[in-house]
């Protein structure tokens, strides 16, 4: 379950020597009920070759629908699939629809090759509907200017830190969540227990470990990471100015733009540091910073999410 919580800091109540257990108590507990858990690695491979692909959306990234962030790291990959450069540069995409769970045609377009970039148009589509369209920037160079002013946020490693696994109730563990969920460790660095909790700025900061594989070799396999927080983490910062009992609203993303400042790998950790400064008009305005456990600047970006009355339970 991934809960609401603010910016205020409190207590640690218990130790957090053993939260490996804990983590390992509730998958085996996740095995036993026959909860399955997300690989994306596995949930985002393609099929085929030559800029046309199937890809299979799976079940385990649902949240509303196929979570748009897994579904912009299937663009992020074919683009990798079919350029000639090892690198992403920079990702941007509109969702044009809600994709269903089951096999998408994907294709790659070549827009500019140049001699040290490749521009690449990557659409996402089913039964001839077209649901992602996204463009993507590659290149190989590495020499040029360097400086970096990246001010990271002042929080504790995620090794100091409890998983939410550890600081949830069993009660609470209990309750529905969405699938996606389970594909991820998070652990906060600001953490307020939900009975505690009271509204506050539209932001937040948490650590977070993709599961059951933390970090890969393809490169775009492993900067897609990214962008799938830089998407999810939008609409939990905006609700923590938001009463979770007083919020008769949903938000999909409109659309996601991420920029890459470095070259991966990246680490198994990332930080988020996501901000939804400005909700209004029936829009939520979203910006957010991934770093690595050496506190660099990994990628940013944002987007902006629309307001839907939430359906009835």
């Amino acid at each position: 379950m991934q809960p609401f919580y603010t910016a205020a800091r409190v207590p640690r109540r218990v130790a957090f020597d053993d939260h490996e257990r804990v983590i390992q108590l509730e998958l085996r507990r996740r095995a036993e009920r026959g909860d399955s858990m997300g690989s994306l690695d596995r949930d985002s491979a393609l099929a085929g070759g030559d800029g046309r692909y199937t890809a299979l959306l799976s079940e385990d990234w649902r949240i509303w629908g196929p979570n748009g962030g897994y579904v912009a790291a299937i663009a992020l990959r074919a683009a990798g699939a079919a350029t000639r450069f090892r690198r992403p540069v920079s990702f941007h995409c509109h969702f044009l629809g809600v994709g269903s769970f089951g096999p998408a045609d994907v294709r790659v377009a070549p827009m500019r090759e140049a001699r040290t970039a490749d521009s690449l148009r990557v659409t996402l589509a089913q039964e001839g509907r077209t649901f992602l369209e996204a463009h993507v920037w590659t290149s190989d160079v590495r020499d040029g200017l360097a400086h970096d002013h990246a001010a990271a946020p002042d929080v504790p490693p995620p090794a100091a830190l409890r998983p939410f696994e550890a600081l949830l109730t069993e009660a609470q563990r209990k309750r529905p969540s969405f699938p996606f969920w389970d594909n991820l460790e998070g652990r906060p660095t600001d953490w307020v227990p939900p009975e505690q909790w009271r509204p506050g700025a539209p932001a937040l900061r948490c650590w977070y470990r993709f599961r059951p594989d933390a970090r890969f070799d393809d490169p775009f396999l492993d900067a897609a990471r990214a962008p799938v927080l830089i998407d999810t983490l939008s609409w939990p910062a905006a609700c923590r100015a938001h009463r979770e009992d007083d919020n008769p609203w949903m938000a999909p993303s409109l659309d996601l733009a991420a920029r890459f400042h470095r070259a991966p790998p990246y680490g198994e950790w990332l930080l988020v540091d996501a901000r939804a400064d400005v909700a209004a008009e029936g829009v939520i305005g979203f910006s957010n910073r991934v770093f690595d456990e050496s506190r660099r600047l990994v990628a940013s970006g944002g987007g902006q999410l629309l307001c839907r009355p939430r359906p009835p339970a």
